[in-house]
């Protein structure tokens, strides 16, 4: 039984009422295809006339169901501008929606530009959260040192440059949705401060130690492996699984087949009606490369390359040739994939890349000074010892006319030695590991050479004058 409602808004348009649909023979209430009904027909006047239909499905009705699900879809790929009929686009669109009433946060994956910014929008402007704002943050573009600051506010005179107070995007998004786009590019103490917010719904601005509270909701992105981000350490397990509460899976366009030439048709009108000319049309032949190329770029490299073959090209009949010059040479078709190792060392600074340099150099040098002692003291044979030679194998590993196997290796003659009492009077002192020290190191250096101008010492180690006080009153460094 299907029981129809009919919400009407008032309006003081008076425009031609027409094309309504019929739907279902047995319904009582049907407007058919063509209808013309004037405005001035009705009592009152009408601005949009929707037709809602709650009904109890039998099991022999259940078709109509699956219509009515189908045309939801399309009725949001057409609201938002989504080309493409595949499974596993509508399968997100799906999920997108039916999370949408609810608060979870979602997370999306997916490679860069396959459209994962378009789910977002599609999840608020079907919640309850509609009427409030939306704010979309890319945190791939915020440098690291002003994220906080853009993310959570600031007070008056928080850092240099903090003329006024500032709300952040949380504050401001309050009773709204937040989209964090490039989720895997926030700074770890970033990743801590969000976690908060996520669990408790409280921030604090930067320089600020009031607690405030904010009542909103996030959805981020990533096109990162975050598994291979947490196995590095460059993103927190918890904040992860936090975020991670319903996924959202983007395929790549390559695993969409069937919408590239959608997709690239739409492009194509696009393109004409924007430069006014006549849209480009594509051969057989070059439908199949354009259906078998890898696409690493996406929907955006292909949107791009439409652009281009609309502009440059004055024939409209694109061929196979043609369409092989805009696209670029895919590496990867036939070639097997790397495997990375995720366990493998990871330097995530400048400093510890130096670091690790300067401590295979010392342990490089006390091999040689061990050869060198162990020569010395060898008094028993003329031929060296396989376990200097070892050591030499070591020092020189690039060098393959080394010392080879004891029987062949060349003798290493001493034609006068005389015993001598040999002290080693260097005294070995096991250095420091603390990046504290170092600092304080580095610091106290640089003021020696610039015979203490703080201005230069700042200078010299690429951090600002402010900073350098800092530093200076923290570690209690006489200047």
């Amino acid at each position: 039984m299907v029981i129809v409602a009919a919400i009407i808004r008032f309006s003081g348009r008076k425009e031609p009422l027409r094309n309504f649909i019929s739907v279902g023979g047995s319904s009582r209430m049907v407007i058919s295809s063509g209808t013309n009904l004037s405005w001035t027909n009705i009592p009152f006047p009408l601005l949009s006339c929707k037709i809602a239909f709650e009904e109890t499905i039998p099991p022999k009705n259940r078709k109509f169901a699956d219509f009515r699900e189908i045309m939801d879809v399309q009725a949001i790929k057409q609201r938002f501008g989504i080309i493409g009929n595949s499974p596993d686009l509508n399968r997100a669109i799906e999920v997108a929606v039916q999370v949408a009433p609810t608060d979870l946060t979602v997370l999306i994956t997916g490679e860069s530009g396959t459209g994962k910014e378009i789910f977002p929008q599609i999840i608020h402007y079907h919640s309850a959260r509609k009427h409030g704002k939306y704010i979309a943050v890319n945190c791939g573009a915020i440098p690291e040192g002003t994220i906080d600051s853009e993310l959570f506010g600031h007070e008056k005179g928080a850092f240099t440059g903090a003329l006024s107070d500032r709300k952040g995007y949380f504050e401001e998004a309050d009773g709204g949705t937040i989209f964090l786009d490039e989720i895997g590019e926030l700074p770890l103490a970033t990743q801590v401060r969000l976690l908060r917010v996520l669990e408790t719904g409280e921030f604090i601005k930067v320089g600020s130690s009031k607690v405030l509270k904010t009542n909103v909701r996030v959805i981020a992105a990533t096109n990162m492996d975050l598994a291979m981000a947490i196995n590095t350490g460059r993103f927190r397990e918890d904040l992860f699984y936090r975020l991670n509460t319903v996924p959202i899976i983007v395929h790549p366009l390559r695993h969409r087949s069937d919408d590239i030439y959608l997709l690239f048709r739409k492009f194509a009108s696009d393109f004409a009606e924007k430069y006014r000319m006549p849209p480009i049309r594509l051969e057989e032949d070059a439908q199949m490369i354009l259906a078998g190329y890898h696409w690493p770029g996406n929907v955006r490299q292909l949107k791009n390359i439409t652009e281009q073959i609309s502009i440059i090209e004055p024939n409209r009949n694109i061929t196979g040739a043609i369409l092989r010059k805009y696209l670029p040479h895919d590496e990867r078709k036939n070639l097997p994939a790397l495997v990375s190792n995720p366990f493998e060392k990871n330097f995530s600074s400048e400093r510890e890349i130096l670091y690790q340099v300067l401590f295979d150099m010392k342990k490089d040098v006390n091999d040689l000074k061990k050869l060198v002692l162990g020569i010395m003291k060898d008094r028993e044979g003329d031929i060296m010892a396989e376990e200097h030679a070892h050591i030499i194998r070591n020092l020189y590993h690039d060098d393959v006319a080394v010392v080879t196997e004891k029987k062949t290796a060349p003798s290493l003659k001493i034609d006068h030695f005389e015993k001598v009492n040999i002290q080693d009077t260097e005294e070995f002192v096991e250095e420091s590991l603390s990046l504290e020290d170092k600092e304080i190191e580095l610091i106290r250096k640089a003021l020696e050479k610039h015979g203490g101008k703080r201005k230069f010492a700042a200078q010299e180690l690429g951090i600002s004058e402010r900073t350098l006080y800092r530093k200076i009153k923290e570690y209690n460094i006489n200047a």
